[in-house]
C-alpha cells in the first residue's frame, strides 16, 4: 500500500504539534521531518530540537507516524590534493551528521532517514566518484544496524536516475539501504517514474516515493504540472492490490516553501495533495484504498 506523508519543508515556521495534528486532519499517515542538527534553528519543527519522547508522544497522540528523518548529508567531496589532501581534509563530516541523523531517528522511532550521493565533478572520474561514495555510505550504513532505522539514498545531482542510485545502493548491497525514489528529479533527466520507479520495486530497493509537480521549473500544485505521477502512483496501487504481500511505500508529499517562500502557505498544497493521492489510489485499485479516509480528503 502506499502511506502518503508529506515533508516539513512546506511549513518549516510550524511547531511540532501543529505539523502532527495538521497531517491527522488532512488524513496523511506520516510526516517526514527536516533536519539540520542540534545546532540550527531554521526549522521550528526540527526534531533534532525537542526531547525525543515528546516528538513520540505529539506524533503518536495525532495518530500519525513520522516515517522519516530528512537530512542534506552527502558523501561526493573530493579530497584534494589526491594523496595529500588527506592529511587535512575531513572527510568524515558527512559520514558523522548522517550517524548523527540514525540516532534521531531510532529515537522518535522514524523508520527511514534520507541522504544523497550527490554531484560528479568532470575532473572526477566516475569509477573513482561511486567508490569515495560507497566507501563514506556504507559506514553510515554500518552505524544503522540494530537500530531499526534504514537508510535511503535519494536520486538528485549528477545521480538523478533509479539506475544511478542503484548502482550505489548494490555495491553496499545491505538490507539496511534502500532508494527514496524521486519523480522529479528522475523525470527532469529524462526517465519515466513509473518505469524507474518498477525497475527499484522488482529489486526490492523501493524504500520511499518523493513526489511534487513542477511547471515551468517552479512548483505547482499535484497533479497541475508537468511531471508524470499519477501513472506512477496508478502504478504502484495496482502493484499493491495485485501483491499484498509486499511492503508498503511511503510516498511523501513535497512543497518547496522553505526554499521558495513565494509559493504560497502550505495548507492549500498539502490537503489538495493528500486528496489527489488518495483519489487516483482509488481509481487504480479501489481495493486498496484507505477506509475511512477524512471527509476533508473528499
Amino acid at each position: 500500500m502506499l502511506k502518503p506523508a508529506f515533508s516539513t519543508v512546506a511549513c518549516p515556521e510550524w511547531t511540532l504539534d501543529r505539523v502532527a495534528n495538521a497531517a491527522g486532519r488532512m488524513g496523511y499517515l506520516g510526516v517526514e521531518l527536516r533536519t539540520f542538527d542540534a545546532s540550527s534553528r531554521f526549522f521550528a519543527n526540527d526534531p533534532a530540537l525537542t526531547d525525543p519522547a515528546k516528538v513520540r508522544r505529539l506524533f503518536a497522540d495525532a495518530g500519525v507516524s513520522v516515517c522519516s528523518v530528512a537530512t542534506d548529508a552527502s558523501f561526493d567531496k573530493m579530497v584534494f590534493p589526491p594523496v595529500i589532501g588527506h592529511l587535512f581534509t575531513d572527510e568524515e563530516v558527512q559520514v558523522r551528521k548522517a550517524k548523527r541523523a540514525i540516532d534521531l531517528a531510532a529515537a522518535i522511532d522514524a523508520h527511514f532517514i534520507r541522504v544523497f550521493a550527490f554531484y560528479q565533478s568532470p575532473m572526477d572520474p566516475h569509477k573513482a566518484c561511486v567508490a569515495r561514495i560507497v566507501e563514506r555510505l556504507g559506514k553510515v550504513v554500518d552505524h544503522a544496524n540494530k537500530t531499526g532505522v534504514v537508510v535511503v539514498l535519494e536520486n538528485g545531482g549528477s545521480f538523478r536516475t533509479a539506475a544511478d542510485a542503484l548502482e550505489i545502493v548494490a555495491a553496499i548491497n545491505s538490507p539496511l539501504l534502500q532508494v527514496c525514489y524521486n519523480a522529479a528529479a528522475a523525470s527532469l533527466a529524462g526517465e519515466n517514474p513509473a518505469e524507474g520507479a518498477a525497475k527499484l520495486a522488482a529489486q526490492q530497493e523501493l524504500g520511499m516515493l518523493r513526489v511534487k509537480d513542477l511547471r515551468d521549473g517552479s512548483p505547482v500544485p499535484l497533479g497541475t504540472g508537468t511531471i508524470p505521477v499519477q501513472p506512477l502512483i496508478a502504478q504502484l496501487a495496482r502493484d499493491a492490490a495485485t501483491n499484498p504481500g509486499e511492503p508498503d511505500v511511503w510516498c511523501v508529499y513535497e512543497w518547496d516553501r522553505a526554499w521558495l517562500p513565494e509559493i504560497g502557505e502550505p495548507e492549500f498544497a498539502l490537503e489538495h495533495a493528500a486528496r489527489t493521492i488518495y483519489q487516483w489510489t482509488a481509481r487504480a485499485a479501489p481495493a486498496v484504498a484507505r477506509q475511512p479516509i477524512p471527509a476533508s480528503v473528499y
